[in-house]
């Protein structure tokens, strides 16, 4: 059997470690502590615990780490997607990470700031057990998202496979490209997203999301994930409709967005100072132990 062929296997930064499995409305990780003991993964580990047949199976891999400056945060968030590359930021994993970080007793605090690649965000634990988290500002600009334009524009036009997509481009810590559809259920999420995925214009490539809106007050989405594929929740694809819609004039302050495995509560003033807050729900599935 050639070695392409062969499942894959745990590295020796993995064996015996503890893991916990869990999930934000379905989008669902591998949370590993690496405060009591360093964790140096690869991309071949990551691919491992993404596996769903060989592995233990999850759309990300969250590292929980600490801090490089302690005056400032309490851990450090690292996320991988299931291809093995590192990414800047996950709303749903982040929710993940504050309910891990209770349970695991690295922390009782209710405020819990962390780094980022994507900067310093302040997760909140509420009396009813959700987490708030603030997102940070969304950024337009095209060299932070990063996208190549020639001038920041509420909409895009992009070529794709022979037709031109109107987009909404944003970052809220990574890159998102937002299509406006009038259902989302009939949206070409498994065709489309990939090619925009892989557009020339998103040089770090870009999570897509096929956006429906419902109302002032309500927003349909479903997201297909940079280096995943589509997801069954996205936190920050949701803030990422959300700030494109309100951008728009299409919805108010707080909008529910719901996604296939459920539903976010976001607020965001319009300001382009002011963060975007987003509200929802963690669970932790399982926990166990790697072993060869």
């Amino acid at each position: 059997m050639s070695r392409e062929l062969l499942p894959p296997q745990p590295g020796a930064a993995l064996r015996g470690l503890p893991f916990a499995k869990m999930h934000g409305l379905g989008n669902d990780f591998v949370v590993l502590d690496g405060v009591r003991r360093p964790v140096d993964l690869c991309p071949d580990d990551v691919r491992f615990l993404a596996d769903r047949h060989f592995g233990i199976g999850c759309d990300q891999v969250l590292l929980v780490e600490p801090p490089s400056d302690p005056a400032t945060a309490l851990f450090r968030y690292r996320i991988y997607n299931a291809d093995g590359g590192e990414v800047e930021q996950c709303g749903n994993g982040a929710r993940c990470f504050a309910v891990f970080v209770r349970e695991q007793g690295l922390t009782q605090a209710d405020i819990i700031a962390v780094e980022t690649l994507a900067g310093r965000i302040v997760l909140v634990v509420e009396p009813d057990g959700r987490v708030r988290v603030d997102m940070g500002r969304p950024r337009f600009e095209p060299v932070e998202i990063p996208f190549l334009a020639d001038a920041v524009a509420e909409r895009y036009e992009l070529e794709v496979d022979g037709a031109t997509l109107t987009v909404g481009a944003v970052s809220m810590g990574n890159p998102h490209a937002v299509i406006l559809v009038d259902d989302v259920g009939a949206a070409a999420v498994s065709r489309l997203g990939p090619l925009v995925e892989h557009h020339p214009r998103f040089p770090n490539r870009v999570n897509v999301g096929f956006a429906a809106i419902r109302g002032r007050d309500r927003i349909d989405l479903r997201v297909y994930e940079r280096g995943v594929g589509e997801t069954l929740a996205c936190g920050t694809g949701a803030c990422a409709a959300m700030a494109v819609a309100r951008r728009l004039g299409l919805v108010d302050a707080q909008v529910r967005v719901d996604l296939p495995g459920g539903s976010l509560v976001l607020s965001w003033s319009g300001s382009g100072t002011d963060p975007v807050w987003m509200t929802g729900p963690a669970t932790t599935v399982f926990q166990g132990r790697i072993e060869p």
